[in-house]
């Protein structure tokens, strides 16, 4: 019966040699931003719109919560 030797855990690089230079960083986030589908006018108006329906109505809620258990 043979017995291998334990593997040796494989060292990364760290520090500068390790990072990617900053341009490559740069260039590669542009380039995603220029894959995303950017929402219309109309569907931010719209979001906003909902934001600002479901702030008021759970402003709301609160509000009666705090009137009820007022001291």
């Amino acid at each position: 019966m043979q017995v291998r030797p334990a593997q040796q855990p494989v060292k990364q690089q760290t520090g500068r040699k390790a990072q990617q230079p900053r341009g490559q960083f740069v260039r590669e986030s542009a380039a995603e931003l220029r894959k995303v589908d950017w929402p219309s006018r109309a569907q931010t108006f719209q979001g906003v719109i909902v934001v600002i329906i479901a702030c008021v109505i759970v402003g709301a809620y609160l509000w009666g919560l705090d009137q009820v258990f007022r001291p």
